[in-house]
């Protein structure tokens, strides 16, 4: 049987920390940065963790 890839976008979007356990940037700090405070900012800059659910599907796209 032929290896499987690894999902090239996700393994752009995701990082694995040392417990096995998934990292994301969380959205909203693209644009229009000046209408939001700058709690939000810090806040929303923030790298966050996969939900379990969320974290079973993008295992499979990484080859994990």
């Amino acid at each position: 049987m032929p290896k499987q890839k690894t999902h090239s976008g996700a393994k752009k979007r995701f990082k694995i920390t040392g417990t096995g356990k998934l990292k994301k940037q969380q959205a909203g700090m693209r644009h229009n940065l000046e209408g939001k405070s700058s709690v939000r900012t810090r806040r929303l800059n923030q790298d966050k963790v996969l939900s379990a659910p969320d974290a079973k599907v993008i295992n499979k796209l990484l080859g994990r």
